[in-house]
């Protein structure tokens, strides 16, 4: 059995090392990463998945960004232990974390990732959401926290503070 709980500042180098982990090397490097750089994840978004044990299992972040002049979440990264893959606990970090966006007051969020896998959670393509290159047109997904939300937010995708 796993245990959701808010990321904490004292998850935070274990959570570090679970990406490094399960991401090629050079993730940093992403144009998504650009986004984040100097900004602290939203707090009682970004999760972290434990088991009974109290072992980092898998984590998932948000950070909040800007579309023009409108605000977003973007989701990223999620990532499971290799050794616990398999076991539906990426859809509970994502569905999980996804369910208190709305009450916290956010409307809309994306993400950068594969169509075929974030679909089952709702996430469609963006067409006029562009983000800082190098990125796939194809692979910029979102996802309406409140309907109609996403309905002419068009634009570059920017640093919160920016």
């Amino acid at each position: 059995m796993y245990h959701l709980k808010p990321e904490t500042p004292a998850d935070y180098w274990e959570v570090e090392a679970l990406y490094d982990l399960c991401f090629a090397p050079g993730r940093e490097m992403l144009s998504s990463y650009r986004l984040r750089d100097g900004i602290l994840p939203v707090e009682g978004l970004s999760h972290v998945a434990r088991d009974d044990a109290g072992i980092l299992a898998g984590a998932i972040r948000y950070w909040p960004i800007r579309i023009g002049e409108h605000e977003a979440l973007l989701l990223g990264p999620v990532a499971v232990h290799p050794t616990r893959q398999g076991e539906g606990l990426g859809r509970l970090l994502i569905e999980e974390s996804l369910r208190h966006a709305a009450p916290m007051g956010w409307d809309r969020v994306m993400l950068v990732g594969d169509a075929p896998y974030y679909s089952r959670f709702g996430f469609e393509k963006l067409e006029n959401v562009i983000m800082p290159p190098p990125t796939n047109p194809d692979r910029v997904l979102g996802r309406e926290l409140t309907p109609g939300s996403w309905e002419g937010i068009e634009g570059e995708v920017r640093r919160w503070t920016d």
